[in-house]
């Protein structure tokens, strides 16, 4: 959509649909922004009351404009908005913002209500912004289409929100410390224009330098990582997600399943998309004030400077727990400092220039560490002592930060009323200041992770091919499942289904009777294994179903029996499809492939340690497929389970590749059928290097 919505955020001519005399009505409120945010284009107030609101010609209906009309501003009794939309579907309106609540969110006849009005937009090609929201602004145009206060300040934050209320009051606040606003969202019920369409529009405005997003759910999980995954190249997006804690584990009848809820999903899609995720309204802005004034630094290297001992340790902590590394001075930066500081001055990284310091001193010390290539990003601190010189140390930054514009710097200024000139003057210089080291560091972490969130979105792009896959044996074995009414294959069925995909497998066939399972038995080579096949019993040892290292005709025959026994009599409910017939296989080192379906972002792959440790340890990681291979690699290496492939303690190496191989292949299969929600191949034996690897147990669930 980008540049699709300009006139939306660029109207020529504004229509106020509701607009009323009486200034405690939002109708009024809204035109009187509009007028006051210093709107050039032509504003039409449309109240079939009254002759003039606010000084303007009123007219009766939309419909009575003299004029095109890009915008409709709607703000009446939500059971004729339905109306308005086909006067303004018929007038031509392009966009429309209905700030009118009593849609969705009131469920009943409000989702009825919603339903029409969409309908109605759709069939003239009207766009549409809420229902039931605050409404939008652009700074640039400028132009003030909600009921809320106007920003003070234009800027380079974009802040979409799908919460009014939170707008208002961010609104209000941002005022007060410095912020400067690009445009504002207000999303409402997202009934037509989402967050999606906004990222895309926002990427390409050239007044917006960060996008943040408050959102309490996503639109379309994978229209959003492609959108957002082009955008956050160019520039960072921001997000904290509300609803994130789980409520609850769903019912899953895989390890995978139980272990990958929604949180889990979201960072794994974040990450594919290159989104920032922040978990306060602190953090959001911390970050966004850095974003929007300061360059994205070229490493994670920090350094600080401050004139109070406690501040500098405290500083230094809170960096390394965020994951920056404090810069290493270079020999010729030390000697400088030693030269230029008093002698009681720590020289070494965090810079303490004492609590005599003036202006002139920490200009030394400022100059000297942006000017050390070891130097990626600086941190000033100033504490109010009894010399110090708040504003002629404010004017030095400023200056230095234009001298050295290639590194950011993030100022602390802690203290009341003796900083707050200085603080005002950094403000009004693009120096983000903050009266806490912990929002410093918040911000510089969060513009590192931006640098590595975009070399990442660079190393996962390529695409990989796989080939000798068929599609239509493991459609057919799915079709066969649902004909008989079931979403849980059996483990010869998912173990076929995995095999059609080029995914080595213990030889496995299904025994109807003792008499099959000999002739299975006995074609497939002793020892064997017998397991209960039946989907409704997800793990077979817990009821006697598993019999092991079988060596001959008459134990197949007493297994057979003592299985279908012990089933009886510990799952009596169950449905007894036979017994399945598995080559017993020499052991590997044991990992769980596994995936599963988030309703929102699609199917997650996890990979892990195997076997009966998967749930003890839950050493496992998460991509969203389909996987490079890059993020397949990434994914075995970030688990403790790559400790002992590489080879543990004298161990030989395990087969990595068919690892990755098997990873890439399971990423391939849920891609092209993605009827799959649930997939367990647990254990995996993994053999020594070239030897491959072989799937033991599979368990599919389909829907």
């Amino acid at each position: 959509m980008g540049k699709n919505l300009d006139l939306l955020f660029k109207p020529r001519s504004v229509a106020v649909v509701g607009a009323s005399r009486d200034p405690s009505k939002v109708g009024h409120a809204v035109l009187k922004n509009i007028v006051d945010s210093g709107y050039k284009g032509r504003v039409y107030p449309v109240n079939p009351k009254a002759d003039s609101v606010l000084g303007l010609t009123a007219y009766r209906s939309v419909l009575d404009i003299p004029d095109e009309v890009d915008l409709a501003v709607i703000v009446i009794p939500a059971q004729n908005v339905p109306d308005v939309m086909e006067e303004c579907g018929k007038k031509g309106v392009k966009f429309s913002v209905v700030i009118t609540a009593g849609f969705k969110e009131i469920g009943g006849e409000g989702i009825e209500r919603e339903k029409k009005l969409l309908e109605i937009a759709r069939r003239y090609g009207v766009k549409v912004v809420g229902p039931n929201c605050l409404g939008i602004i652009d700074m640039y145009t400028p132009i003030n289409a909600t009921f809320g206060p106007h920003p003070q300040r234009k800027g380079g934050i974009a802040f979409v929100s799908q919460s009014g209320a939170l707008l208002t009051a961010i609104l209000d606040w941002s005022s007060r410390v410095g912020i400067g606003f690009s445009n504002i969202v207000s999303l409402g019920n997202k009934a037509d224009l989402n967050e999606i369409d906004f990222i895309e529009y926002l990427g390409e405005n050239p007044e917006t330098k960060v996008i943040l997003l408050y959102l309490e759910s996503i639109s379309d999980g994978r229209r959003f990582i492609q959108i957002a995954s082009t955008v956050s190249r160019k520039k960072p997006i921001v997000l904290l997600k509300g609803g994130i804690t789980e409520a609850g584990a769903r019912a899953a009848l895989s390890h995978t399943g139980a272990m990958a809820g929604g949180a889990t999903a979201l960072k794994a899609a974040l990450k594919k998309a290159g989104v920032i995720l922040v978990s306060s309204l602190s953090e959001l802005f911390d970050i966004a004030i850095a974003f929007a004034n300061q360059p994205i630094p070229q490493g994670s290297r920090v350094g600080i400077v401050t004139n109070a001992g406690g501040g500098g340790v405290v500083t230094s902590d809170l960096a390394i727990l965020k994951g920056l590394r404090l810069a290493s001075l270079s020999s010729s930066t030390i000697d400088i400092l030693r030269k230029s500081l008093p002698p009681m001055a720590a020289i070494y990284n965090p810079v303490d220039v004492l609590g005599d310091a003036r202006a002139d001193r920490y200009r030394v010390a400022i100059e000297n560490l942006l000017k050390d290539p070891n130097v990626d990003a600086l941190i000033t601190i100033l504490t109010p002592q009894a010399v110090t010189e708040p504003e002629e140390t404010a004017k030095a930054i400023i200056e230095l930060n234009k001298l050295y514009h290639e590194k950011p710097i993030v100022s602390v200024f802690i203290g009341g009323e003796r900083v707050e000139k200085a603080v005002k003057l950094l403000i009004d210089n693009g120096i983000p200041v903050y009266d806490m080291p912990e929002k410093a560091v918040v911000a510089l972490s969060g513009m590192s992770t931006y640098r590595e969130l975009r070399d990442y979105l660079g190393k996962i792009a390529e695409s990989i091919e796989v080939y000798d896959i068929d599609r239509s044996t493991a459609l057919a074995i799915i079709r066969k499942a649902l004909e008989e009414n079931r979403k849980v294959l059996l483990e010869s069925e998912a173990k076929d289904l995995v095999k059609s995909y080029g995914i080595s497998v213990a030889p496995t066939k299904l025994a109807k009777n003792e008499e099959e399972a000999v002739e299975i038995a006995n074609a497939i080579g002793y020892p064997i294994v017998l397991k209960i096949a039946s989907p409704d019993i997800t793990h077979k040892s817990d009821v006697g179903g598993v019999f092991m290292n079988i060596r001959s005709d008459e134990e197949v025959r007493e297994a057979f029996r003592n299985i279908i026994v012990n089933v009886r009599r510990y799952a009596p409910n169950a449905s007894i499809h036979g017994v399945v017939v598995q080559k017993m296989v020499p052991k590997g080192r044991e990992v769980i492939i596994g995936t599963t379906k988030d309703p929102v972002f699609g199917h997650i792959v996890m990979f892990g340690l195997g076997g009966i440790y998967t749930e003890l340890f839950k050493d496992v990681s998460f991509r969203l497929a389909p996987l490079s291979l890059y993020e397949a690699r990434e994914m075995i290496m970030e688990t403790k389970a790559y400790t002992l492939l590489k080879g543990f303690r004298g161990e030989p190496a395990a087969d990595i590749p068919s690892v990755i191989n098997t990873l890439i292949r399971v990423s391939k299969l849920i891609t092209d059928i993605p009827q799959i929600v649930e997939m367990d191949i647990n254990p995996l034996f993994v053999y020594e290097e070239g030897a491959g690897a072989l799937a033991i147990d599979v368990k599919i669930v389909v829907e």
